[in-house]
């Protein structure tokens, strides 16, 4: 017995993962998409991140009003990829004695942040 149709194209997911799936037997394929329907489903339902559970390495309310008084927009939707809920201003040190703001946010499994300005900007 032949089948002409065609294979489905997998998702856009990384190779091991696909690599796996495709090993799964027709039921346990069942059971992979029933869980990640209801997985997808629960996730939706979750409440997005509120920047009052922003963690210990936020800065705090002066830091982000001497920002404002530099002239440094502190309204996520001035930046590129900054979500408009979620996001937190921090201070990092990619270089020992430099420090820069950065927004951070969770994006899934991995945080994401975007540059703001220097912390100690050129003239003070």
């Amino acid at each position: 017995m032949t089948d002409d149709t065609e294979r489905p194209s997998g998702p856009n997911l990384p190779a091991h993962v696909r690599d796996a799936v495709d090993e799964l037997s027709v039921e346990e394929l069942e059971d992979l998409a029933d869980y990640a329907q209801a997985l997808a489903d629960w996730k939706r339902e979750q409440p997005p991140a509120s920047p009052d559970t922003a963690p210990e390495d936020a800065v705090d309310d002066d830091v982000v009003e001497d920002l404002e008084e530099q002239g440094v927009s502190m309204d996520p939707d001035d930046y590129d990829d900054v979500p408009a809920t979620g996001a937190y201003i921090t201070v990092k040190e990619p270089k020992q004695g430099y420090r820069y703001y950065y927004w951070q946010w969770r994006d899934g499994d991995t945080w994401k942040n975007e540059y703001i300005a220097p912390v100690n900007p050129k003239g003070d």
